[in-house]
């Protein structure tokens, strides 16, 4: 959600401050990876938010994201080690074997509801 710029959670006024900081970090690092398009047509009319990039980008990426948020997690490994059954300790990349794609059923679901 914070990605594609839809993160409802504004929180307390510290916390507003981080988030608007980061969110300013986001449209700098788009703006600099829309200058860099050979399309730019298709996102025309996508500044200052660059929100339809924002969205194509997670669509392209979610995948590489999922797995360093599940996996390259270190020595944190011990949060996964049953989660596939109580009997069993979970295969490589932290994942139950049939389970290797990140859940696509969140990202269409509005925040508020999660």
């Amino acid at each position: 959600d914070i990605i594609r710029g839809k993160d409802l959670y504004f929180g307390n006024s510290q916390e507003r401050a981080r988030r608007e900081k980061l969110e300013k970090s986001l449209k700098h690092i788009f703006a600099k990876i829309h200058e860099k398009l050979d399309k730019k047509d298709h996102y025309s009319g996508d500044n200052p938010d660059f929100l339809k990039l924002r969205e194509d980008w997670w669509d392209a990426n979610r995948n590489e994201v999922w797995k360093a948020i599940t996996c390259d997690a270190g020595k944190a490994q011990y949060f996964q080690k049953t989660a596939c059954s109580e009997n069993f300790e979970t295969p490589s990349q932290c994942r139950c074997r049939l389970n290797v794609d990140p859940p696509t059923f969140f990202d269409y679901v509005p925040q508020f509801l999660r």
